[in-house]
């Protein structure tokens, strides 16, 4: 990936990850988190298996990143900008959406 494009990815990223380390490790723990999103073979959620990763993404210095990371970067930008544009109406405290959404780092509420 070039330099440019690292960049880029990077603003967004920091864009729209809107939760700490600390507070994404929380969630990740609780049982909202955990019932949150698509469980595939009734294992691990695909937001939740991201939402760790995003844990060490955001405590890795920027030059220890890899191409790799920065694809999954890249992944989770699109991810929380699809999801925004498909918020319900109404009050979004206790809802599934709010929930993935967090699994994916992003608060909407933050």
């Amino acid at each position: 990936m070039a330099g440019e494009e690292r960049e880029e990815t990077w603003a967004d990223f920091r864009e729209l990850v809107n939760m700490t380390p600390a507070a994404l490790e929380k969630w990740l723990a609780s049982d909202e988190s955990q019932s949150a999103g698509q469980h595939p073979d009734g294992g691990e959620s695909t937001g939740h298996a991201s939402g760790r990763r995003i844990v060490a993404i955001l405590r890795a210095g920027k030059g220890d990143l890899t191409d790799d990371d920065y694809r999954h970067m890249r992944k989770v930008v699109g991810y929380i900008r699809r999801h925004l544009a498909q918020r319900p109406s109404g009050d979004v405290r206790e809802t599934r959406w709010r929930y993935s959404l967090m699994n994916w780092g992003h608060d909407p509420l933050a």
